[in-house]
């Protein structure tokens, strides 16, 4: 089918898409901020009259000591505690139906997820599927639940992915080789907690890498077709918040005032992308993360300058709002050349905290199965500002290779 063709019925495909959004309940949490804030939490679930908590997290945390804390705020408030703590980076339907078992075989009836967007998606998934009936795999696509999920609530401990706020999960599948995505408005936690205190001990390298894919989120939100004055609000907010936080948490990670900046810049950036949706980004890095076991946050750091440059011709009046917003720029300047100035930022940052241009895991051959993938996610899933030909996306992800000696 000739390339203007294909974009006709990817522009139907979305706006049917944004038809079916406009009937989708809008879905928010309770959200406690500040340092404390995690502790706080456990008293709001305690007011619910609540029996048994699972928390789903991960071994590193446990071993950190951060549950502790969390747990016995809990059992103060008369909450039993079950820990799940097997959730594993880019968690499987394997690691999802363990934790469900877990939660069953324990009779619990609510649900805290404690830990990055790995933790958060995994709990949300396990709450739907309690309340439900199903398996994991049961709930994959669009509105598949008819109940609610168990009482739901999140402790945040990265400041990037914004899934304490959003409708969606996504959890891989090694059997086919990609992630699958649920979606249901019904995944979005009854409270957040938002506790800067608790991400003081994130290393450097996951500062950064979360932080870029909040920006990300917010970014590829205020580019999207569905945007809508609400969105954009919370996408400026977020991406200001970063720019002007990010690289101060990743070099002093005690600062509590960047921590928490970055915190709400996140959940920002959550609320915008969950109604404006993503783009080519997350597309191209959801391809590392399920192939290679990259890193979100690292990925979508590594192709977001890649697809501002190819998008630049149609966005940059929106690229310069953002310039100028971050005070990268004067609102006297043409477009074009405050485009440039944000991209070359996010280049600029990318530098300061130590991500790469390349991806070392990246195989030549690997880039048309790749980049087949992305496009098919892209085109069917995203309201990109700029359709991309898979032989564009092919010179990015060329871009994208490890240099040979």
């Amino acid at each position: 089918m000739p390339f203007p063709l294909q974009v006709l019925l990817y522009k139907f495909t979305m706006l049917v898409t944004k038809c079916v959004m406009k009937f989708v309940p809008d879905a928010k949490p309770t959200v406690l901020t500040g340092e404390g804030a995690s502790l706080k939490l456990a008293g709001t679930i305690g007011h619910l009259g609540l029996k048994k908590v699972l928390i789903v997290t991960d071994a590193v945390l446990v071993k950190l000591g951060v549950i502790e804390p969390i747990a016995n705020a809990l059992q103060e408030k008369g909450i039993e505690v079950v820990v799940f703590d097997g959730v594993e980076p880019d968690p499987s339907f394997s690691v999802v139906e363990a934790g469900l078992e877990h939660l069953k075989q324990n009779s619990c009836d609510s649900v805290l997820a404690v830990g990055g967007g790995s933790s958060i998606d995994a709990a949300k998934v396990i709450a739907l599927a309690a309340s439900n009936h199903k398996t994991p795999r049961q709930l994959e696509g669009r509105f598949i639940a008819k109940l609610p999920a168990l009482p739901l609530f999140a402790i945040p401990t990265t400041a990037g992915t914004g899934s304490e706020v959003t409708v969606a999960a996504v959890i891989s599948d090694p059997e086919a080789g990609d992630k699958k995505l649920v979606l249901d408005p019904k995944l979005v936690p009854m409270a957040a907690a938002l506790d800067p205190a608790i991400m003081v001990g994130l290393p450097p390298g996951v500062t950064a890498a979360t932080g870029m894919d909040a920006l990300t989120h917010a970014v590829e939100a205020y580019l999207s077709n569905f945007a809508t004055k609400e969105t954009d609000a919370y996408a400026v907010s977020a991406t200001q918040m970063i720019l002007g936080n990010l690289e101060t948490a990743y070099e002093d990670g005690s600062n509590l005032e960047a921590r928490e900046a970055m915190s709400l810049a996140s959940f920002y950036a959550g609320l915008a992308f969950t109604k404006a949706f993503v783009g080519y980004v997350h597309a191209i890095a959801h391809q590392f993360g399920a192939k290679y076991h990259t890193p979100h946050g690292f990925a979508n750091a590594l192709v977001l300058p890649h697809i501002l440059e190819f998008s630049k011709d149609r966005v940059s009046g929106r690229l310069a709002t953002l310039a100028v917003a971050c005070g990268l720029g004067d609102a006297s300047e043409n477009d074009w050349t405050l485009a440039q100035k944000f991209i070359d930022k996010i280049w600029a940052m990318n530098e300061a905290m130590g991500i790469p241009k390349t991806l070392e895991a990246l195989k030549e051959h690997d880039i048309p199965a790749i980049a087949d993938a992305a496009m098919h996610e892209g085109n069917y899933t995203y309201p990109v500002p700029k359709y991309m030909q898979t032989e564009e996306c092919h010179d990015i992800l060329r871009k994208l290779l490890p240099v040979t000696s």
